[in-house]
């Protein structure tokens, strides 16, 4: 079975149940800005692994963090075409290249965004091509590392005036935390992998 048919599979299985999922925030998502990121998969026989960015340490939001490549949605676009276009704008991800396996639960964040995750496989050893306004460095994480939750890590910290709980997950010198830990978080529990 192929990595994409193996996928598709889990994906229709583990999003058919109705599971409690983490969030940042238990606003509506009407009050929250729309985004999406593409989760994606490389096509790797021996370990696949999820295409990860960090982003320039002078960005607006989440400087120097570790993230999946993605945006706000713009209007007119679904989560999907969103993600998509930010992937090629990020890295220089071609449509052609990405196989698209289906959207997985809204996310919501404490900074104030409604984020999609956009499941995709693409193929292993892609050519890219970082924005440099966007993109500090890419890495790939082993999803089978990612996933197992014995490396989810559950840390607190003080920010705005209260303690606010988050997920940790180290690969090799990359951290991975935050907003980009609990979408996998939550992706590793529709995907049972």
């Amino acid at each position: 079975m192929s990595l994409i048919e193996r996928l598709a599979r889990l994906h229709a299985e583990g999003h058919a149940q109705e599971l409690e999922l983490a969030n940042e925030v238990d606003r509506a998502e009407h009050e929250l800005r729309p985004a999406a990121v593409l989760a994606a998969i490389t096509e790797r026989n021996d370990r696949p692994g999820f295409l990860l960015i960090h982003r320039p340490s002078n960005m607006r939001s989440h400087p120097g963090q570790v993230a999946f490549p993605g945006g706000k949605i713009d209007p007119g676009e679904t989560p999907i075409e969103a993600a998509l276009r930010e992937a090629y704008e990020e890295l220089g991800i071609h449509q052609r290249d990405v196989t698209v396996i289906g959207a997985s639960d809204v996310y919501r964040t404490n900074s104030g965004y409604a984020i999609t995750p956009v499941i995709a496989v693409i193929p292993p050893d892609l050519e890219l091509n970082p924005s440099p306004t966007e993109v500090a460095q890419w890495f790939e994480a082993p999803v089978d590392h990612v996933f197992d939750t014995r490396n989810h890590n559950h840390q607190s910290a003080f920010w705005q005036g209260r303690e606010r709980r988050y997920i940790e997950i180290m690969w090799q010198q990359h951290r991975i935390w935050g907003v980009t830990a609990g979408i996998i978080s939550n992706l590793a529990r529709r995907i049972a992998w």
